[in-house]
């Protein structure tokens, strides 16, 4: 029986792995974590907030499992655009780069889901197979930049890229059963990409429960010696 951790669990894909795995018979317990608390009618979820912008509040989340031993860890949280009360949308030339805007693209893209690794890898079961797996995106390849623009999205996920490599080289010192791994979902239609599918081909926008039957087949079919890296919904290693 597994017990998982979700966060991020009210966004589209976030929502959508909950609802997988909740249906699965080996699920013993998911701990759903979102910023609403958002509340799940499963007998096998239970709901937590979490704000991935506040390293206390991550702290806190993790306490509240620390009695359990976490057969997967799921991080389904980002940000490429907001219409809030600082404006956001990726920039496609470097006159459109503003500091403030760049840090918070990095605090959620990126220093949120280290903290993240920072609390919720110690927490891995070290018994058997377990894995960390973050939403990542092609978009953060440097080999597969070839159209440039979307600098802080882009910067961002290289950046987490980078961290999913360090933390699973010093997570594998000291649990070798574990996995650490980014994920490219491929475009999913959710409000992350709502904006931006018009060019979209209609059979490469995806239903977020498409994507994540995908991606979970993926998580299915890693073994340690894939940590590291990181993987699209086909099972196809993006390049780093």
């Amino acid at each position: 029986m597994t017990r998982i951790a979700i966060i991020g669990a009210s966004g589209g894909i976030g929502k959508a792995f909950v609802e997988h795995y909740a249906g699965r018979e080996e699920t013993a317990l998911i701990h759903a974590f979102s910023r609403s608390g958002h509340v799940f009618t499963h007998n096998n979820v239970q709901s937590f907030s979490i704000d991935i912008a506040d390293p206390v509040s991550i702290e806190h989340a993790a306490a509240s499992v620390a009695d359990y031993s976490l057969d997967l860890v799921i991080v389904a949280t980002g940000i490429l655009h907001a219409d809030d009360g600082l404006p956001l949308q990726p920039e496609r030339a470097l006159h459109e780069l503003d500091a403030e805007k760049m840090q918070r693209v990095f605090a959620i893209n990126t220093i949120g889901p280290a903290m993240l690794m920072k609390y919720f890898l110690p927490l891995l079961n070290k018994k058997t197979r377990s894995v960390f797996a973050v939403l990542s995106a092609r978009v953060g390849s440097i080999s597969d930049n070839r159209l440039g623009g979307w600098y802080s999205y882009r910067a961002s996920k290289a950046a987490l890229n980078m961290l999913v490599k360090t933390a699973a080289i010093e997570t594998r010192r000291l649990d070798r059963h574990a996995i650490v791994v980014g994920l490219h979902p491929g475009t999913v239609n959710s409000n992350l990409s709502r904006p931006f599918q018009a060019r979209v081909a209609r059979d490469k926008l995806f239903s977020p429960a498409y994507s994540v039957e995908r991606l979970a087949e993926v998580l299915d079919n890693l073994d340690p010696a894939d940590s590291g890296g990181c993987f699209a919904w086909d099972g196809q290693r993006v390049p780093a």
